[in-house]
Formats: structure tokens, sequence, C-alpha cells
């Protein structure tokens, strides 16, 4: 009898320090500065939405100025108190700057969140050196840059979160993505490495790997190759329940991620199963993508142009099936932006 005792106390007393773990790193966000990168549609401009409901003071950057000023708009009519800047990724100067005008106008940030993104879907012989660059500067450099930028007051302090916006794309490459997923994949080791080294200084570091979810992204999408069919599948699978996850529920988990200090978190049931599978058995998932990667338009000698998904329509595409994904655009900035990159 002693020892089943002995095992039970053992395990009360790990359960309660973890519950006292969890309420010591438990961030409230009630007059917090939070900077959101890639804040001006989409995820981004949902994860601003958040934080703000929960009393935090945000600031977002984007590239294109006039989306920045929609999201500005929509943030302050919810009564946000909120910093809009003009600002690529990709450029460290103008990271560094940005970061600086945030402290001015709002003071110290306490959460930085990565979520500028790019997405370029076609075969691999449509894609261009070009292509690859632009997803790691986007993805990777300036998730590095923003980091670094934040990183000494943060560590002055001994206080801080980073939560890095990867993707499904980081723990399974996945066909016709592969710039995407590549540079996915490198923002998923840069941010668990940062979680390993940063712990000891106080700072947080949370890795957010979604799968897909109805944010209207297609629209400012890349294509290559067929692009209407490439667009229609993406578009397809972006938008069906059960294959994708709601936007606003995909951006509450995250702002619990973030709050809860957690190290990781995988959103969507098929993003669990895939990363699970893919762990257990890589070569079994590369092997069945390859199937599926047999059934994805061909290039058919169509070159390296990109087209943006608004101009790749379809009978597909724009249809009943991808309604929700559609609805998903007109409400969270996606129509008014022209370019590709957050």
């Amino acid at each position: 009898m002693r020892l089943p005792l002995a095992a039970a106390l053992a395990g009360a007393a790990f359960l309660a320090f973890r519950s006292a773990a969890r309420r010591a790193r438990f961030l409230d966000l009630r007059g917090a500065v939070v900077f959101v990168t890639g804040g001006s549609r989409g995820l981004g401009l949902l994860l601003a939405r958040e934080f703000g409901r929960r009393g935090a003071r945000v600031a977002i950057c984007a590239r294109d100025a006039a989306a920045l000023g929609a999201a500005r708009d929509d943030l302050a009519a919810r009564g946000i108190d909120v910093v809009a800047l003009a600002c690529d990724v990709g450029d460290r100067a103008q990271v560094e700057a940005a970061v600086g005008e945030v402290e001015r106008r709002l003071g110290a940030v306490e959460v930085l969140v990565n979520s500028a993104g790019v997405i370029e879907v076609g075969p691999l012989d449509t894609m261009t050196l070009d292509d690859h660059e632009r997803a790691m500067r986007t993805h990777f450099w300036g998730p590095l840059h923003a980091t670094l930028a934040v990183l000494p007051a943060m560590r002055r302090r001994r206080h801080g979160r980073i939560v890095n916006v990867a993707s499904i794309g980081g723990l399974v490459s996945v066909p016709h993505l592969l710039p995407y997923s590549a540079s996915k994949f490198a923002l998923v080791g840069l941010s668990e490495g940062l979680r390993a080294e940063l712990l000891k200084d106080g700072v947080l570091v949370t890795t957010i790997c979604p799968g897909l979810m109805r944010t209207g992204s297609p629209r400012n999408a890349g294509f290559k190759g067929r692009h209407r069919a490439e667009h229609a599948w993406f578009a397809v699978a972006a938008s069906l329940p059960g294959l994708s996850m709601d936007a606003e529920r995909a951006a509450r988990a995250i702002v619990d991620a973030c709050c809860a200090g957690e190290s990781e978190r995988v959103l969507s049931v098929p993003a669990r199963a895939a990363a699970t599978v893919h762990g257990l058995a890589p070569g079994v998932t590369a092997d069945a993508l390859a199937l599926v990667n047999l059934v994805l338009p061909r290039p058919d000698g169509a070159g390296t142009r990109s087209v943006r998904g608004a101009d790749s329509e379809s009978v597909a595409a724009p249809s009943w099936l991808t309604a929700l994904g559609d609805r998903a655009a007109r409400r969270f900035n996606q129509l008014r932006v022209p370019s590709r990159a957050s």
C-alpha cells in the first residue's frame, strides 16, 4: 500500500507544482504594450483585435500604408489604443526604427508577435531563388530582426513574451509550398532555440503552428504555373470546415498560449494529427505527400510569373466551396490590400 500512496502523493505534488508555475507565468494583458508585425490584415489583424480586447495597448506594422490605415481605423473603432507603422520586417533598420517609435509612443514592448507572412503557391519548377529569399526575409529574418530589437530591454526587465507564428508547414513540408515551408521550418528552429536560451532571462518564447485557417488570405497570395487551378485548390482547402479553422478562434487560442507562456501550440485537429504522424513516421508522411503531389496541377510550361489570387478566379473559386473564406476576406481587411506581404 505504501508504494501506491507514495506515487499518488508524488503525482499530486507534481500537479500542484505545475499549477503554481502556470499561475506564476500568467500574463495580465491590461495595459501591456503588444507589437504585432503583419497586423494590417488576416490573422495579424485578428491578433491585434484580441490583444486589444483584453486590455493591451497595441502597435501594428505592415508594408502597405492604405491597409495600415484601414486596420488602424478598425482597431480604434473598437476602443483599442493603437499605433500603426509602415515597416518592411525584412529590413533591419526599418524594424529597429519601428520598435523605437513604439517605445516612444506607447512604452516598452512587453509582447512581440511575429505574424508577418507571404505565400507563393506552385510547383518547384515555377519557383525562383527570389521566391525563396523573399520567404526567408519575411519568415526568418523578419522575426529575428524584431526579436533582436526588443530583446535587450526585455532582458533588462527580466520580463517579456515573444510569439512566433509559424505554421504546420514548418513541421511538415507541403508540396507546391516549398519556399513557404522551408522558411517556416527555419522559424520553428529559431523559435525553439530562443525558448531554450531566453528562459533563464525571464523571456518566454511561444511557437505557434496553425493549420489552414479561414483568413481570406488566398486573395493576396501569389500563384504560379497554372495559377487558376493552384488558386482553386488552395482557396477551397482554406475555406472548408474540417480542413480549415475559424481564424477568430485561432487568434483567441494564440493569445491564450502567449498569456500562459506555453512553449508551443499546434492549432486545429488536422494539423495536430499531421504533426503527430510525421513525428512518429516521417517517411510515411513524405510518401503520402508525394502521392498528393501527383494530383496537384502540373506547371505545363507556364513559366515563373506570379499572379495574385484576386486575379486567379475560376469556376471553383470563388464559389459555394469558398464561401467562408470569401466572407473572412471581407471581414479581415483582405480586399483592400494590393501586395502579397503584410
